[in-house]
């Protein structure tokens, strides 16, 4: 694997975004539509392959949640069924009197954490991720074709 490679491979784990790194590995290439037709080239070479599923094996650990924890934790947001927590501050009145007999109000402000379900717009943005997820909005028709696609002009295209 070429230095310009594994440098393609570091910059594109660090956000996965294959155009970005390409452009930072091969500063000289401008636009993006060259950059993301290269770097697609380059996540099929096998060494640079390789060596990107090595390193997110190694990024992988107990502490990094995968699809299933997630999805339960969507549908337990949805659900409702997890809590937040937030402070809220309660006046608390206490009327005494002063030395002289005059009556006096003191007020105290005292900060208490409250658990509370979580919030509906966020049990709304998690039935939408699910949505998505298992495709329930989706409005295009797909369809698996098996044929042979022949492009013409293709040498009259710009790089």
């Amino acid at each position: 694997m070429t230095e310009k490679q594994k440098r393609f491979a570091d910059e594109y784990l660090i956000d996965l975004n294959a155009t970005r790194a390409y452009k930072a590995a091969y500063p000289n290439v401008k636009k993006d539509s060259v950059a993301a037709q290269a770097a697609s080239r380059m996540l099929r070479n096998v060494k640079v392959k390789s060596y990107i599923d090595k390193k997110l094996e190694e990024i992988q650990s107990d502490k990094t949640a995968d699809a299933q924890e997630v999805m339960e934790y969507l549908t337990s947001v949805m659900r409702r069924e997890k809590n937040e927590f937030i402070v809220v501050t309660c006046k608390e009145r206490v009327s005494d009197y002063d030395e002289n007999g005059k009556k006096r109000i003191i007020e105290k402000e005292m900060p208490e954490v409250v658990e509370i379900p979580a919030k509906l717009s966020d049990a709304n943005k998690a039935a939408e991720l699910l949505g998505k997820r298992y495709r329930l909005f989706v409005d295009k028709v797909e369809s698996d074709v098996n044929q042979v696609v022949v492009f013409r002009g293709e040498d009259e295209l710009e790089d």
